[in-house]
């Protein structure tokens, strides 16, 4: 039987305060990139336990949640599509809105704005928003693509599905991307 969510939440908690967890360096020297995956229909709790963890004064670090979803609307009012993504859906598609999105939301595009934000050594990421921002940014790419952003910064990625270690399996239903560089943390 799976865990109960909160208590693996109070056990995330408890491992994000421990000593060393900033560190920013995962088992291989390569960037510190840990997966907390979950049964998609627990969104609402893991969404309510990161806003808490963002407020909470006792880590000894800063933490920052990066929202892919808001990000990837931010990308869309910056080049000024966000009104004409349901005309432009209407008229010619969702495969055709899917591509010029995908295009616009780019892993080139989504690093420049993450090389924007203002973190630091010895900062924590929250990535949040995985299943939200689907289908328009594939996470285990955005992965694949970020250890030039992250160097030093430890990533937290709330994943809304599975992940063994070898595989990413989005909401527990679609097809698994392989995925090896990260560790499932809890």
């Amino acid at each position: 039987m799976e865990e109960d969510i909160k208590a693996r939440l109070d056990k995330l908690k408890q491992h994000m305060a421990g000593k060393g967890f900033a560190s920013g360096k995962g088992f291989t020297t390569e960037v510190d990139i840990q997966i907390f995956s979950y049964a998609p229909q627990d969104e609402m709790v893991v969404r309510y336990f990161v806003s808490q963890i963002l407020l909470d004064a006792s880590l000894p670090y800063r933490l920052h949640e990066l929202n892919l979803y808001k990000l990837f609307l931010s990308i869309c009012r910056d080049k000024r599509v966000l009104d004409a993504i349901p005309p432009m859906e209407e008229k010619k598609g969702k495969k055709y809105l899917l591509s010029q999105l995908t295009r616009l939301a780019s892993n080139k595009i989504l690093l420049s704005k993450l090389n924007e934000m203002p973190y630091k050594e010895g900062d924590v990421v929250l990535l949040t928003g995985v299943g939200e921002a689907y289908p328009f940014v594939r996470v285990h790419s955005l992965l694949e693509a970020m250890p030039s952003v992250f160097e030093n910064i430890p990533v937290v990625v709330f994943y809304p599905g599975s992940y063994n270690g070898q595989e990413l399996k989005l909401f527990d239903k679609l097809p698994p991307s392989s995925y090896y560089r990260a560790f499932k943390i809890i």
